[in-house]
């Protein structure tokens, strides 16, 4: 019984001519429909001078195309009791429009229209870069988004995961329009696209509607693999930040893999160790990390002791080997020095001792937990497709599934081991220079 729950829903997968994936996945009594449009496209593909691209792009996607002016794809959709967002990140961008399931024509048809030609005019990108000034500008008065931008350019020398997803403000003022125009018609396109359907609708009647919208747009998008591999580090880095801020905040970050690589499973499995969840399976509210759980070490550790009034993990899986990332905001008076010790003896006892069997069957049981909630409704349905498709494949959640609950501690005893050393870990402390900069 607990099997069938914990594989992913069916559907039917094809591909267009022109090179677009699609992934179709019923839900023959839902009452909506989730249309996704998946492009592999984020920061890792953008270089010196354009950062902030593919985030400039989502933006302009909703300001107008040949069919929906600007300002209309909103109305279209909230108008028939709809919802729709974007967001991106650094190895992809996703779109995506909830709506009652007899008005799934509109999402349709939005997003075919706007694969291909969104407009990106001079007058809405100029616009708009003041807007993600602004936004860049607000995300500047947290410390930890400027810690943890730290840390990535600390981390990598070489590799686009340094870039920050909204870019740098330099790239921001500077990008013009035409650039902004030449990167969206170079990468986006069916290429590299992959599009969801989750919901209430007929697959049949859906699979004929997408061929007849999205089979005549041309076979754009350019390569977007990475090819750039960043050396091993060969020491510990670094770097010490001031400015506003209210109580001294760390972060730490070791080399991570891949999310297709052979020790995703058990890296998944410290996350949960140590922060108390593991991304891809939260019984969370949301996606990531569901907050912070006294049966962590982590929080055992920092917070239960005094030390820190947060303390957790994450390590979201990417395309190429990213960061495992420790962040602790300390308590009043407490020092840095003595937080940062504090996870370092957590760390090492973790890879010296590895879990216990009771950490093993907790963990067990969250992740089995994430996983039966996982695909609730054709929103999030729609979500968890396409980001597999996205990163690895569609078969991906099924094998890091069963990876995940066949793990031995000695498994994740010998990750730790390997990847919390101290040659070649990342840290960053922020210490505030006055009690201002924060509610």
């Amino acid at each position: 019984m607990a099997g069938r729950r914990d594989r992913g829903p069916k559907g039917a997968t094809f591909r267009l001519a022109n090179g677009l994936s699609v992934v179709l996945a019923p839900q023959p009594d839902s009452p909506v429909a989730s249309v996704w449009v998946w492009y592999r496209v984020g920061a890792k593909n953008e270089w010196p001078g354009v950062t902030g691209a593919s985030h400039w792009v989502e933006h302009m996607l909703f300001e107008g195309s040949p069919r929906y002016g600007k300002g209309e794809i909103d109305r279209a959709v909230v108008s028939v009791g709809g919802e729709l967002n974007a967001f991106t990140d650094a190895d992809f961008t996703a779109y995506f429009s909830t709506v009652p399931r007899e008005h799934l024509a509109v999402p349709l048809d939005i997003e075919s229209d706007r694969m291909t030609r969104a407009l990106i005019t001079d007058a809405e990108v100029d616009r708009e870069r003041t807007i993600i000034l602004s936004e860049r500008e607000g995300n500047e008065n947290w410390p930890e988004f400027r810690v943890d931008e730290e840390l990535w350019q600390l981390a990598y020398r070489v590799h686009p995961y340094r870039w920050p997803v909204l870019g740098y403000p330099r790239d921001i003022r500077d990008l013009t329009a035409q650039g902004l125009r030449d990167y969206y018609h170079r990468f986006y396109g069916p290429k590299n696209a992959t599009l969801i359907v989750a919901g209430g609708f007929d697959p049949r009647s859906v699979a004929k509607e997408i061929r007849r919208r999205f089979g005549p747009l041309p076979a754009g998008g350019d390569d977007v693999r990475l090819r750039t591999e960043e050396p091993t580090p060969t020491g510990e880095r670094r770097a010490e930040l001031h400015g506003p801020g209210t109580t001294p905040y760390l972060e730490i970050g070791w080399r991570a893999p891949s999310i297709t690589d052979p020790e995703a499973a058990a890296t998944l499995f410290l996350d949960a160790v140590l922060g108390g969840e593991t991304r891809l399976f939260s019984v969370g509210s949301g996606w990531g990390h569901g907050g912070e759980h006294p049966n962590a070490r982590l929080y055992r550790a920092l917070v239960d002791t005094g030390l820190a009034v947060h303390a957790g993990s994450e390590w979201g899986p990417r395309v190429a080997p990213g960061l495992f990332t420790v962040q602790a905001q300390a308590a009043p008076g407490v020092a840095l020095e003595r937080i940062e010790a504090a996870v370092g003896a957590t760390v090492e006892r973790l890879a010296r001792t590895g879990p216990t069997r009771q950490e093993m069957e907790e963990v067990r049981t969250r992740i089995r937990h994430g996983r039966q909630l996982a695909y609730e409704g054709a929103t999030k349905t729609g979500f968890r497709l396409g980001y597999f498709t996205v990163l690895g494949g569609r078969a991906l959640e099924d094998r890091l599934y069963r990876e995940l609950l066949r793990l031995r501690a000695e498994a994740v005893r010998s990750r730790a081991k390997a990847m919390f050393r101290d040659d070649c870990r990342a840290v960053v402390r922020f210490t505030p220079t006055s009690e201002t900069g924060r509610d």
